[in-house]
């Protein structure tokens, strides 16, 4: 739901920013002369909004940065949660083969001591 709002810039003659129009003429030297003024001040503000579409464009460039670590750690993240829960259900496999070994074995155990018993009887 976060949004990001750019400004634009009409870099269009006779804008805001560019200030003389496309039929400005240089015939005379008094026309030419009363442009230079209108012409200067639109560098100017052609400057400015190149510096301004500058900063939106690294404020883009710093925003896909972090967007793109963001996803890097979540990706690890995750990755590490999947090895923790995996490391966790080996060790209780390891830890439910071993009870296992241990009752086969206790089994195999107590079936030898009562054969042993009724060889004593039988004897």
């Amino acid at each position: 739901s976060d949004q990001i709002t750019l400004g634009t810039e009409d870099l269009s003659l006779s804008g805001s920013i560019i200030t003389f129009a496309s039929t400005s003429s240089l015939g005379t030297a008094t026309l030419a002369s009363g442009l230079i003024a209108t012409v200067d001040a639109s560098l100017n503000n052609v400057n400015s909004a190149l510096a301004r579409l500058g900063a939106t464009a690294r404020r883009l460039d710093s925003h896909l940065t972090f967007i793109s670590k963001l996803n890097d750690s979540l990706e690890t993240g995750v990755g590490n949660l999947v090895d923790a829960d995996l490391a966790k259900e080996s060790a209780r496999l390891t830890a439910l083969q071993t009870k296992q070994q241990l009752s086969t074995q206790a089994l195999s155990i107590a079936n030898q001591n009562s054969q042993t018993l009724l060889s004593l009887f039988q004897g």
